[in-house]
């Protein structure tokens, strides 16, 4: 598996995790579940910023990993 690879595994996995923080949000009566939720959301999208960001390093610095 390439490093180009395993980063658009691991995005998808982290926007998947965010979703499902975000429809438990949605989902939950409890105020404060639904805060934690919202937070570990907002984690989850900054990770995710994060690693597109890499991605997109890896894919100018190595061409071969563009998918």
């Amino acid at each position: 598996m390439t490093v180009g690879t395993q980063m658009q595994k691991a995005i998808a996995g982290l926007q998947s995790a965010a979703s499902t923080m975000k429809t438990f949000a949605l989902e939950t009566e409890d105020q404060q579940a639904k805060n934690d939720f919202q937070q570990i959301s907002q984690q989850l999208d900054s990770s995710l910023e994060i690693l597109k960001g890499r991605q997109k390093y890896i894919e100018e610095q190595e061409p071969q990993y563009k998918q």
